[in-house]
């Protein structure tokens, strides 16, 4: 009976996850303090649907990359802070999900809460959405900060995901204390080798990360 139990263990912990390419991680391997809230695997994104290749709440990323955010939690709990991250290693899949939607110009289900101000057929022409996406490369993160004692994201004068001039990271509109928050991840950011993102506070790509030219296809799985 013990025999059997153990077969059917091992069977589960090898369908829990897949094989990933050489040189990509769960994050939890590495460090499993880091918070996270996959966006695209559930309803609550700018499209209002799960995503193409979210198929498990788990975040992917490449090696160095994790690494990099290992010590830059290790840092923030310190000062009673966590990361929390939305997205990570997204496929191509999704990428195209993205595009196809963006088409469909009567498809506005999320635009009152993610892009009041723009009209969605202007979505690509501004740069919001794109056919190819650093994230499918495997080092670029989207992420805020959380105080670890009440669990609540610091208040980073914009919601994350939202298509607007309040997503720009030194919009000159937010209050004393949003832009300090807004500064405390970008600094962090910076002095771990992370490359910041012109219109987004949330979005960072690793410095000489690993794949800077390869788009990968395999599902968040």
């Amino acid at each position: 009976m013990k025999n059997i139990l153990f077969f059917f263990l091992l069977i589960t912990l090898t369908l829990s996850s897949q094989e990933l390419p050489k040189g990509f991680v769960y994050l939890y391997d590495i460090d499993n303090s880091i918070q996270t809230e996959l966006r695209y695997l559930s309803s609550n994104n700018f499209i209002g649907k799960p995503i193409d290749g979210y198929n498990k709440d788990c975040l992917i990323v490449s090696k160095s990359t994790a690494l990099s955010l290992k010590k830059i939690q290790e840092k923030l709990h310190k000062e009673g802070l966590s990361l929390k991250i939305f997205d990570a290693y997204r496929p191509q899949m999704a990428v195209n999900h993205f595009v196809r939607w963006a088409r469909v110009i009567n498809d506005t289900v999320m635009k009152h809460k993610f892009y009041p101000n723009v009209a969605k057929s202007k979505l690509f022409k501004l740069g919001y959405i794109s056919s190819k996406s650093g994230h499918s490369r495997g080092s670029t993160v989207d992420l805020t900060i959380i105080n670890t004692k009440t669990g609540k994201e610091l208040d980073m004068g914009s919601i994350y995901d939202f298509f607007g001039h309040q997503s720009h990271p030194f919009y000159k509109k937010l209050t004393e204390n949003q832009q300090k928050n807004r500064m405390l991840l970008r600094k962090i950011m910076l002095d771990h080798n992370f490359r910041p993102y012109d219109s987004e506070w949330w979005h960072f790509t690793l410095r000489n990360e690993p794949f800077p030219k390869t788009y990968f296809n395999f599902p968040v799985d």
